[in-house]
């Protein structure tokens, strides 16, 4: 097509246009041509001259302009004013207001809609020109090509519920100051994401009867409006960051009030704003947080009345100069677990093969390390949730997944230690409570101590800790997102329950046990590889020392540790 258009300009600008005249009819048919070329070559050069500018046009993804996008369908927007003035003073229910509708719809109105942008422009590179939104519907492409797409619809629902109340912080719910100030105001909860608009809930003036009666706000990361207005009440300032409302009847005042917006206009994935809002010599200051709403991360496990464990866990362990031990593990796991995956990181100097049946083996760099074995073992899972084994434990008829599973699914706890069984009978849970305080300039306290915080009602052989033992199942997405420090090769593991710290729930079963390989070998029956291992493992050098030092005091800011 580019070729053609190319000819013809060429064609029309050598001059051969038209064959010698030779009749009157010929001359009017020429002439006509001329008219009609004189036109294409008009809109080819305009849709050249465009193209060129498009071409030129220094295209921004964070415009103004996406502050106000309007909802594609009509919205039925007194219903969501009757929801968000749900909370409102109820005395002034009886005042008519009328809606701004260049306000209101930018609301949010919970009912997203997945439509694509029709084509109006039908010129050549229209697509180019005038990008479009297209629009897939997700529900509909995924439950048309499942088989049991009400039961799937069913488990995520289900699995939603969980997310939402595991996420759940009793510092998201709105909460409004009553006037003990003339002023009535909401003192957390209130949330915008980013570039978006929401009501202000709450806000309301309670004073004696007055002449007049005057209320403002004023924003640093944002724009006030109203989405209705109320007769009577006059209105200053809409659309900036300071925003005034007066009027001689309170009564008309606080109905204007329920009808505040407040409009983040300075992105930031995660900040807030802090409003000042006002009456006469009455000051008060609260909060609208602006952030990204959660993205859920649901798994698909199958519909199974029973845990399917094969669905639903990962078991996960790193590797190093004990593939006997490690053979071990895996036929204990088997004998009990035959279908779940085991990945396998591994930083020998020279792997042997690991295979079988729903075995993943990763290579690593030689003596990479124990954490970085960790991140990488526990990047590939992808189920709902990972189990940490060391590579010499055995599985035996206590090693119930399903009871660690039980408990993640019916409580807040995103991670869950057991209890390793030792050759000489003693069981060890390594439950540690640890907390941060504060210590100025020179750093922190870091205190250990052992115990617990409390027991797990409903799970009595649980309890509630900040750090278990080398033995845990955790939710994947929670574990990936504290991760492993890489820097720690040799020996490391409370370190990751530290970072972890304000992140995951932590909890640990006693009833869930897993035992360890016996470590009493006569010294004569060493193996070269047994030796090797206690060499790395064992062996403490000044660089390793002064690694484990700079973890604390440098990376966690930590200036003493205290611990029983």
């Amino acid at each position: 097509m580019q070729n053609t258009w190319a000819a013809e300009i060429t064609r029309l600008r050598s001059g051969h246009v038209l064959p010698p005249l030779r009749t009157e009819v010929d001359a009017e048919r020429s002439a006509a041509m001329i008219n009609v070329n004189k036109k294409c070559l008009g809109l080819i050069l305009v849709s050249c001259g465009i193209l060129t500018l498009a071409l030129f046009q220094p295209w921004s993804n964070g415009s103004s302009l996406t502050i106000n996008i309007e909802p594609r369908l009509e919205s039925p927007l007194n219903a969501l004013f009757e929801e968000k003035l749900k909370d409102g003073i109820h005395d002034n229910q009886h005042i008519g207001f009328h809606l701004k509708q260049n306000v209101a719809r930018q609301l949010a109105h919970n009912t997203c809609v997945c439509q694509a942008d029709k084509q109006t422009v039908h010129i050549p590179f229209s697509d180019l020109l005038f990008p479009r939104v297209w629009a897939h519907s997700v529900n509909q492409a995924f439950l048309e090509s499942h088989p049991d797409p009400e039961g799937v619809a069913r488990r995520r629902a289900q699995e939603y519920s969980s997310f939402q109340r595991r996420s759940y912080n009793p510092a998201d719910l709105p909460i409004i100051a009553e006037a003990n100030s003339p002023l009535q105001y909401p003192t957390q909860g209130v949330m915008v994401r980013p570039l978006k608009t929401i009501i202000v809930p709450g806000l309301a003036l309670k004073e004696e009867k007055s002449s007049d009666h005057m209320v403002y706000l004023r924003a640093k990361l944002g724009t006030f409006d109203v989405a209705a207005t109320v007769e009577q009440v006059s209105v200053v300032g809409e659309g900036t960051s300071i925003i005034r409302l007066s009027s001689r009847l309170l009564s008309n005042l606080n109905r204007q009030l329920q009808f505040v917006t407040y409009t983040n206009t300075v992105f930031h994935p995660k900040t807030a704003d802090t409003v000042e809002y006002g009456s006469g010599g009455h000051q008060v200051f609260f909060s609208i947080k602006v952030e990204h709403g959660a993205v859920p991360k649901l798994y698909n496990s199958g519909s199974h009345k029973e845990y399917n464990i094969s669905a639903l866990v990962t078991i996960a362990t790193k590797t190093f100069l004990r593939y006997d031990k490690l053979q071990d593990l895996i036929h204990s796991i088997r004998q009990y677990y035959p279908t779940v995956t085991i990945v396998v990181a591994d930083d020998n100097e020279h792997p042997q093969p690991v295979t079988g049946p729903h075995i993943e083996h990763y290579i690593m760099p030689f003596g990479k390390g124990w954490f970085a074995g960790r991140n990488l073992a526990v990047s590939q899972v992808t189920t709902k949730y990972v189990l940490w084994v060391d590579d010499d434990f055995i599985f035996t008829a206590n090693t119930k997944l399903e009871n660690m599973v039980d408990i993640l699914e019916k409580t807040t706890l995103d991670l869950v230690g057991g209890a390793v069984r030792e050759v000489t009978g003693y069981t060890a849970t390594y439950r540690h409570i640890i907390s941060v305080e504060e210590g100025g300039e020179e750093g922190n306290c870091l205190h250990i101590r052992k115990g617990y915080h409390h027991l797990v009602e409903g799970f009595p052989n649980c309890v509630v800790a900040d750090a278990v033992i080398n033995f845990f199942m955790g939710r994947t997405e929670k574990v990936q997102q504290v991760g492993f420090n890489p820097r720690l090769a040799r020996a490391a593991h409370l370190e990751f329950f530290i970072d972890a710290l304000g992140s995951l729930h932590i909890g640990s079963c006693s009833d869930v046990i897993v035992s360890h390989a016996s470590k009493i070998i006569l010294p004569w029956t060493k193996k070269d590889s047994q030796k090797a291992y206690e060499k790395y493992r064992y062996t403490a050098n000044d660089e390793q020392s002064l690694l484990h030092k700079e973890v604390f005091y440098f990376r966690n800011r930590f200036k003493c540790m205290t611990s029983n």
